[in-house]
């Protein structure tokens, strides 16, 4: 019973975190990542073909938009790429520090 406890408050943060964000779920198209003390971001509609730098932690991309997009591991879309196709999310522990929506 006690290793279930650690896992009950867990999942419950996650329940938590996702009615927090439901206006944002319900969207059309929305970006998903986790900043700085786990705390769950969106961006609705992001712009498409232009590199956007994180300005806090950020990782555990995912992509709810109907267009592919690119995280990048430096800021200004420089360093390690990874291609994410729509509905498509990265490992919760992967860092990024840029991204470039619906990359040509």
């Amino acid at each position: 019973m006690r290793l279930c406890r650690p896992l009950v408050a867990v999942l419950g943060g996650l329940a938590l975190a996702l009615t927090t964000t439901g206006s944002a779920l319900a969207a059309d198209s929305t970006f998903l990542w986790i900043g700085p003390k786990s705390k769950l971001y969106a961006l609705d509609n992001p712009p498409a073909r232009k590199c956007l730098s994180m300005a806090q932690e950020a990782r555990g991309a995912r992509n709810a938009t109907k267009k592919p997009l690119v995280v990048y591991t430096q800021k200004n879309c420089k360093g390690t790429a990874t291609r994410l196709a729509p509905g498509k999310s990265a490992p919760s522990g992967a860092r990024f520090a840029s991204i470039v929506f619906d990359p040509r």
